[in-house]
C-alpha cells in the first residue's frame, strides 16, 4: 500500500514591501511521504517570495513536467517556474526553455555549495535563470515553524525576509547566487 501525502494548512499573509504586494493566501499544501518538512516549508517560503493569485504548488515529486510552484498566463503559457533543491542540468535548461523566469532554491547548506559548483559551468549562461541559497540553518528553523495548521506572516522589505508563526520569527538570509540577465 502506497503512503499518502501530509496535507497542511496554512493561512499566509504576506506584506511584500519591495515589490508593493499586499494579500492573504489560504494554502493547502500536501507533503508527499518523501519530502521533509524543511523542504515543504521553503517551498512554503518560495511562495511567499512570489505570492502572486496565480501562482500555485505543482506536482513535481509525482511528475518530471510541473515544478514545485509555478505561474502560468491565461494563454497557459509558464511565466514564472520554481525547483526547490538541486535539480540536474538537464531539468534546468528544460525550464528555461518552458519557461520566461526559473528560479532555483537551494537549502542543504554545504550539499547545495558542492551541487552549484558542479552545474555552475553548464547553466549559468542560461539568462531567465536566478539560483538562491538558504543558509542550512534557515531551512531548520521553517521547518520548527510547521504545524498541521499554521498561521503565518511573511514580511519582505529591502531583500529581507521574515516569517512568523504563532511562537517564533524566522529570518530567512537569501544569498543569491545567480540572477537572470
Amino acid at each position: 500500500m502506497a503512503l499518502k501525502a501530509t496535507i497542511f494548512k496554512a493561512e499566509l499573509q504576506v506584506s511584500d514591501m519591495d515589490r508593493g504586494y499586499y494579500h492573504d493566501h489560504l494554502l493547502t499544501i500536501a507533503c508527499h511521504p518523501s519530502e521533509t518538512e524543511e523542504r515543504m516549508m521553503v517551498r512554503l517560503l518560495a511562495f511567499a517570495l512570489h505570492a502572486d493569485e496565480a501562482l500555485v504548488f505543482g506536482n513535481r515529486l509525482n511528475t518530471d513536467d510541473e515544478p514545485d510552484l509555478w505561474q502560468k498566463d491565461l494563454t497557459g503559457g509558464i511565466q514564472v517556474w520554481i525547483d526547490i533543491g538541486q535539480p540536474d542540468e538537464k531539468r534546468i535548461r528544460k525550464a528555461c526553455g518552458r519557461s520566461g523566469q526559473v528560479y532555483v532554491y537551494t537549502y542543504s547548506g554545504h550539499s547545495a555549495d558542492v551541487w552549484w559548483k558542479q552545474s555552475a559551468g553548464g547553466i549559468e549562461g542560461l539568462k531567465n535563470l536566478t539560483v538562491i541559497n538558504l543558509p542550512g540553518k534557515t531551512g531548520q528553523e521553517l521547518a520548527a515553524l510547521a504545524k498541521k495548521t499554521m498561521k503565518l506572516q511573511c514580511s519582505i522589505q529591502d531583500g529581507q525576509l521574515w516569517l512568523t508563526g504563532e511562537d517564533k520569527t524566522v529570518q530567512a538570509d537569501l544569498k543569491i547566487i545567480k540572477k537572470s540577465a
